[in-house]
């Protein structure tokens, strides 16, 4: 297709109007059907390409040619109101990238994280005592759903218990987004960098058998790595170790509930649920719109697309998850299915490093439930809950259960 012929198509105003619960907007699959690269008008910073078939969407999040570094700091179009921060892992590029990615890797291997399994089944099971010790009616996420990957995040880097509250503000703050200014965002990412910080400082001082003090060694005998990127290397792994698997969490049990035969299923079969997990985390989209935006370094084509150098190109994982290519009818969820190849952690230099330790988390919690709590169903019409609009991740604001 030439460029030309990809200037005239509609551009659609984007995100699409449904942003909230489970679902995607039928526009998704309408794109990949019949026009799997298309022009979006973003609410800040321009138009871009907007990316939704599982094969393009791999090829795009693994193209040395479409750079994320490329729009730190700058006014290019993205579906959320704050520039993209510098010096994150997640918005580096090449040597830069490769830089900080073997120094995590050394901390976060895969021994580790699989060495964490016995304390996440027994914390799953903790917990799920005191839901039940709490009585029902119960909010899952405040008594479950929220305490697990802060628990775990907190362990990890020797966060003393009384500052989860901490974590907890600055990260809901973080990840609203557009429900508060760039001002009000601004100050709480300077907060989370020097609170961070001050524990980087401590465990130099008094070391342990944590992850962060790993981290504090592994950056003080390797000078490559400065401090100020060792804090924003921290500050993004406890964002994500908590933001992401809470929501996850709530959402996933709200999936299982809404529809009380796949919770049954399990119920039946606890052996099940590590194969449920990937069906969830392959149909339940994460983000509310597409992934952060990427720019061209040069002239490059995407099924048929032609893509201009300094163009944006936005993917959705959540699209591409649903693509009929990876599984024939993705936009049901079958916790019976074989499990695929999702994309729900990304895809190439910018896979998800905590994806083994949100897979263990997730299955502890799930195995738990449908073990300890047979009868474990919604408290309140399903009509009444809520999806949280203004912020970056699908988030239900409470989620009454009962038993």
């Amino acid at each position: 297709m030439t460029s030309s012929e990809s200037a005239a198509r509609v551009m659609r105003d984007y995100p699409f109007p449904d942003r909230t619960g489970p679902e995607l907007d039928a526009t998704y699959a309408y794109l990949r059907e019949h026009e799997p690269v298309s022009r979006v008008q973003l609410p800040y910073g321009g138009w871009a390409w907007l990316v939704t078939r599982y094969a393009d969407v791999r090829k795009v999040l693994s193209d040395a040619r479409l750079s994320r570094e490329a729009t730190v700091g700058r006014d290019v179009p993205r579906p959320h109101q704050t520039l993209i921060q510098a010096g994150l892992l997640s918005t580096m590029d090449g040597p830069e990238h490769a830089r900080l990615h073997r120094l995590t890797l050394r901390t976060f291997t895969p021994r580790r994280i699989a060495e964490l399994r016995p304390r996440l089944d027994e914390l799953a099971w903790q917990l799920v005592d005191g839901l039940v010790a709490h009585g029902a009616p119960a909010d899952f996420i405040e008594l479950l759903a929220r305490p697990m990957p802060i628990t775990v995040v907190r362990e990890m880097f020797g966060i003393p218990y009384a500052d989860r509250e901490i974590i907890q503000r600055l990260g809901g703050v973080l990840m609203a987004n557009s429900a508060y200014g760039m001002e009000e965002l601004r100050a709480a990412w300077e907060e989370f960098r020097r609170y961070m910080a001050g524990v980087v400082a401590q465990r130099r001082k008094q070391p342990a058998g944590d992850l962060l003090s790993a981290m504090v060694q592994a950056r003080d005998a390797d000078d490559r790595l400065s401090e100020p990127e060792l804090v924003d290397l921290a500050v993004t792994i406890v964002l994500a170790g908590y933001e992401t698997t809470a929501n996850q969490l709530a959402n996933y049990t709200y999936l299982l509930l809404s529809d009380r035969a796949r919770y049954e299923l399990l119920v039946a079969d606890p052996d099940r649920v590590p194969d449920a997990v990937e069906e969830l985390l392959r149909f339940t989209p994460i983000r509310n719109t597409a992934e952060n935006p990427l720019i061209a370094l040069e002239d490059l084509e995407v099924n048929g697309t032609v893509i201009r150098a300094g163009e944006s190109v936005i993917a959705s994982i959540a699209s591409a998850n649903r693509d009929r290519a990876l599984t024939a009818d993705g936009d049901r969820l079958d916790l019976a299915r074989t499990p695929t190849q999702h994309l729900a952690f990304s895809h190439g230099m910018h896979y998800c490093l905590g994806a083994h330790l949100a897979r263990l988390e997730l299955q502890a919690v799930l195995t738990a439930l449908v073990t300890r709590l047979p009868g474990l169903r919604l408290a309140v019409p399903e009509q009444e809950l809520i999806w949280e609009p203004e912020v970056v991740m699908r988030r239900l604001e409470r989620l009454p259960v009962r038993w």
